[in-house]
């Protein structure tokens, strides 16, 4: 393990990685009561009108008026979060680096747990696409451009195929997610779109419950292995946790990520300060101060503990810098700007 006194060659480091994941699969299997079963979980009409109804005309006008209210700010970073729902595709492939799930159907708890958390995570871009089309207030057809462009660039999490990476990544993201999701149901609601808010709330669960979940695999590992859990912390924190919409694409603005991400941090929705959060949050949750290393890991597990504060510090500067841009058009919303 990385406790040991020579330094590991990169490729026995991964191996000694993979056996401590897969030796954790007792912990995995003990977490899969995470997912709710089929019959008990929510689909996305429970959330849409219902278009077999005999007034169904009525309850889409409905529908539709209240979306009127919600500001084009908050329907930039709704489509954003959606398009990030929607490439769960290559989520999928890049987690199969935790499950090495060969014949797709493996009994394994690893592999349920990853098929299980596709089947629950499909759902949320299914009901935000479904939400935004019934709304007319953009222009699908430049949000399906995204998405395609966005699978089709690929996702990378920074994570060079160590499974510890991917936990770190995955418990930050499900984290970002639900704060995202969260912040958007709560500015809705405070708008006038109570569809819109209980959409985001029920997505923002979701995404609480498969947080949980990373995060106690995450501890599992750190028990095992506090060394080379720290240091992967410490690795994924330097390359900066980028979120998973980071490729997206129009196919007009080079830069569409970042407006999309300015549009964030101004409303609210997803800030440095958040960002600052998660990583406090995980640095407790996982007990980081208080792991017994030496050397280099103990060098990393310093640094880790001073990284929240060092992005709450840059908090000001940055919302100050991004309040002084203009607006952006997105093709999104039919070139209005945000």
């Amino acid at each position: 393990m990385s406790s040991h006194a020579h330094s590991p060659r990169p490729v026995d480091r991964l191996a000694e990685h993979r056996e401590v994941v897969l030796a954790i699969e007792p912990a995995v299997a003990a977490n899969l009561d995470l997912l709710v079963p089929v019959h008990k979980a929510w689909q996305p009409s429970d959330y849409l009108p219902d278009l077999e109804a005999s007034d169904w005309r009525d309850d889409v006008e409905r529908f539709r008026q209240s979306s009127q209210s919600v500001s084009d700010e908050l329907l930039v970073v709704l489509v954003g979060d959606m398009i990030t729902e929607e490439a769960l595709p290559s989520y999928s492939v890049s987690l199969n680096e935790l499950v090495r799930d060969g014949s797709g159907t493996d009994p394994a708890p690893w592999a349920r747990w990853l098929r299980g958390w596709s089947a629950e995570e499909n759902r949320h871009g299914d009901l935000l696409n479904a939400y935004l089309r019934l709304t007319g207030r953009v222009s699908m057809r430049a949000v399906e451009r995204t998405v395609h462009h966005l699978i089709a660039n690929g996702f990378t999490p920074g994570t060079d195929t160590d499974p510890y990476g991917l936990l770190v990544y995955t418990s930050f993201q499900e984290r970002a997610t639900r704060i995202s999701h969260g912040n958007v149901g709560r500015m809705a609601d405070r708008q006038g779109d109570a569809h819109l808010a209980r959409i985001c709330g029920m997505i923002a669960s979701d995404e609480s419950r498969h947080e949980t979940f990373y995060t106690r695999a995450m501890a599992e590992v750190l028990d095992r292995d506090p060394g080379g859990g720290i240091l992967a912390f410490r690795s994924m924190l330097r390359s900066q946790i980028s979120m998973p919409g980071r490729l997206m694409d129009d196919g007009r603005d080079p830069d569409l990520f970042d407006h999309f991400a300015t549009v964030a941090q101004r409303t609210g929705v997803y800030t440095v300060r958040d960002y600052a959060s998660i990583i406090e949050h995980l640095v407790a949750a996982w007990r980081i101060g208080e792991r017994s290393v030496t050397g280099a890991a103990a060098r990393a597990q310093d640094e880790i503990c001073r990284q929240a504060g060092r992005y709450e510090r840059l908090a000001d500067r940055l919302s100050a810098t991004l309040d002084r841009q203009p607006p952006v058009a997105f093709s999104w919303i039919h070139d209005r700007r945000a």
